[in-house]
């Protein structure tokens, strides 16, 4: 099976591209802000969500926007927006809604580092994802980046984790539990 290895080997370029320095901004934002919300549409959204969960294990206020108990953005708080092409309409103004009526700063990921949702955002996370008839074969429709998304944002919380000091027992305490 040729695939899976191949995919695995475009993800990790992916993950590669992202400069150190936009990935610290992110968790000095995640640090400092109040509260965080995230959003994505579609699978981009899925692995918001993700992210999501592992953000409150680790202990922080973190929302999905859209969803019917998510409070207010304020000037407070950081959005935290995901889309491979940028221009997803939902994410786009949800952007721009959270920056210029409420103030938030704007951290974007995304694999079109001219988009709209680029040039809205306060720090673009952009990905270099590669896309083409061979890739498409392995991985339709951004499954490249989602995954890559996915594996970079597993690598902020362990970055988070060191750098807080916070250990997996903890975050087993935050864990959520079915009763």
């Amino acid at each position: 099976m040729k695939a899976p290895k191949e995919l695995i080997a475009y993800c990790e370029r992916a993950v590669e591209s992202i400069d150190e320095g936009v990935k610290d901004e992110l968790i000095d934002a995640i640090l400092k802000s109040r509260r965080t919300f995230i959003y994505g549409s579609g699978r981009s959204g899925l692995i918001g969500q993700l992210f999501a969960v592992r953000l409150v294990q680790l202990g922080f206020d973190v929302h999905f926007v859209g969803e019917m108990t998510t409070p207010i953005i304020t000037k407070d708080d950081l959005t935290l927006l995901i889309s491979y092409t940028g221009k997803t309409s939902s994410v786009v103004q949800t952007a721009k809604i959270a920056k210029e009526k409420a103030g938030s700063k704007i951290i974007s990921v995304t694999g079109k580092c001219n988009s709209a949702l680029a040039k809205t955002s306060d720090v673009t996370i952009c990905m270099d994802v590669a896309s083409d008839e061979e890739t498409s074969r392995i991985a339709p429709l951004g499954t490249i980046f989602e995954d890559s998304a996915h594996l970079f944002f597993e690598c902020v919380v362990c970055d988070i984790m060191s750098r807080e000091n916070i250990s997996e027992e903890e975050m087993r305490g935050r864990h959520a539990i079915w009763v």
